[in-house]
């Protein structure tokens, strides 16, 4: 027993030299070598502006609110210019807007509507463009059958049955006319994915449409070989 406890106050003086050994060579290393991570760079002294209040610096300070409808109305007006600027600016629009529109008729492809964009839809404009088709007729002669049911009862009887008989005249001529299309197409645009009852769909619509109304305007003539 007496060895057994000999020995381990043997080990535990060994620990404990160890440990103060340790504990100088630390406190030497900390006195003698300076400490890295407590030099920093110093600071601005202020936090770094937003993105946006920097702008606000630059384009100057903001004008208060308006505190009456007066002083709105009038603020309003003097940021608009006066009458004469006004007048060049609408000028300007008009004429710009009516530059568009002609662009669109003329049938330049930047101008035109989503719908009329493409080679096949100006091809099929062309095929339709270049026939005399019988459901161009529609609108005037649907404003006559309209202006008739404002007669006796006898006569708007036949107008009703006059309008029957033409939408079945205009669902039999649409559907031959877009079959018409689509076979032309796929002759001319063998892998041209549009087609199909909306490419059928947008030449009825145009073929139904009268000739002075129908936009991009015409570039063949009836009886043109297209």
């Amino acid at each position: 027993m007496k060895l057994l406890r000999r020995g381990d106050s043997d080990n535990s003086d060994k620990r404990d030299v160890e440990v103060i050994e340790s504990t100088a060579e630390t406190s030497s290393d900390e006195s003698g070598t300076p400490d890295v991570t407590g030099a920093s760079t110093p600071g601005k002294g202020r936090p770094t502006p937003k993105r946006r209040e920097a702008e606000a610096k630059k384009r100057g300070p903001v004008a208060p609110a308006p505190l009456t409808s007066k002083e709105a109305r009038a603020r309003r007006k003097a940021n608009r210019g006066d009458k004469q600027e006004r007048k060049a600016a609408a000028a300007e629009r008009r004429a710009e807007s009516a530059n568009r529109r002609a662009r669109m008729l003329a049938g330049d492809e930047k101008y035109l509507l989503p719908r009329d964009k493409g080679p096949v839809r100006a091809y099929a404009r062309d095929l339709v463009d270049s026939r005399r088709n019988l459901v161009g007729l529609f609108m005037p002669l649907a404003l006559v059958l309209i202006m008739a049911m404002f007669l006796s009862p006898i006569i708007q009887n036949y107008v009703t049955l006059a309008m029957l008989v033409m939408m079945l005249f205009m669902a039999g001529e649409g559907y031959f006319l877009g079959r018409m299309i689509n076979n032309k197409v796929r002759e001319r645009f063998p892998d041209s994915v549009d087609g199909g009852f909306k490419l059928g769909w947008y030449a009825f619509v145009r073929a139904s449409q009268i000739r002075k109304m129908r936009a991009p305007a015409p570039r063949v003539k009836p009886g043109d070989a297209v």
